[in-house]
């Protein structure tokens, strides 16, 4: 029978939840980062799922700190944080992992798991990350950029009189340049974030030696990636996908090992 899993993904301004039934995941969902609304929405999704193993990941520390006694007890269960309690078991090379997101790592683990190929993962969220994993399942690192809304709060505050501008898709039958100062912010984050990609995956992709299977995951990802040429797959839980399948390559090794005590 399968085992159930609780995934929380704990981003800067929104919290993923899935509840997997081994590797298929039964329910899912983004929240705004307040406390009461994602314990509304996990008791929800878990239904009689006390007893529930719980694994979480993080960029977001203070809140973290509040959100897991009310995931312990919801579920019974003291809740496994990475980057804590578990480590993603993926090799990398890196010169220095210590500050390494565990968003980018999981997200990478998710995708290289789920394709057993190289791969190319971008993460279109508060931030962009754009990072490439090998055929071998070896992270290598990657990018981390401004993501559209930040670049348009950016130029808001930075400036004298460009307004405050909410990030929507521009809309193609306004053609390609700027009619009205919001339109013009708009088409320039996009195209900013687009080329940002596609320059990152030209250069991995020299680096490699081909093209790797390209990923996008975030609250951005649709929008920016939704109808684009080079991005193959849009993956909205990407990062679950991720917790799960790190959770169950570490309790497969965990039983390796005792075997062979």
């Amino acid at each position: 029978m399968p085992q159930p899993l609780l995934a929380i993904a704990v981003g800067n301004t929104r919290t993923r939840y899935g509840l997997f039934d081994g590797q298929e995941l039964r329910a899912s969902g983004p929240v705004v980062n307040d406390l009461a609304q994602v314990v509304e929405a996990v008791r929800g999704a878990l239904g009689e799922g006390h007893g529930v193993p719980v694994a979480v990941s993080s960029v977001n520390a203070p809140f973290t700190q509040r959100l897991l006694p009310e995931l312990e007890e919801l579920t019974g269960q003291e809740a496994a944080l990475f980057g804590r309690d578990v480590q993603a078991p993926m090799r990398h090379t890196l010169d220095d992992a210590s500050t390494l997101g565990q968003d980018r790592v999981l997200c990478a683990f998710g995708a290289f798991t789920r394709s057993k190929q190289a791969c190319i993962v971008i993460d279109a969220g508060t931030a962009i990350t754009v990072d490439f994993v090998d055929g071998e399942g070896t992270f290598h690192g990657g990018a981390i950029a401004p993501g559209v809304s930040m670049m348009l709060r950016a130029m808001h505050e930075q400036t004298a009189s460009l307004p405050p501008v909410i990030y929507t898709p521009p809309e193609p039958g306004r053609g390609p340049l700027g009619k009205d100062t919001p339109h013009a912010m708009i088409l320039g984050v996009h195209e900013a974030a687009v080329g940002l990609v596609h320059r990152l995956i030209d250069r991995y992709a020299e680096f490699y030696g081909g093209y790797p299977r390209v990923v996008a995951t975030g609250g951005d990802a649709a929008a920016l990636f939704g109808e684009d040429t080079l991005v193959e797959q849009i993956v909205p839980d990407l990062q679950l996908v991720g917790i799960c399948e790190a959770v169950r390559a570490l309790a497969s090794a965990e039983d390796a090992g005792e075997a062979n005590d």
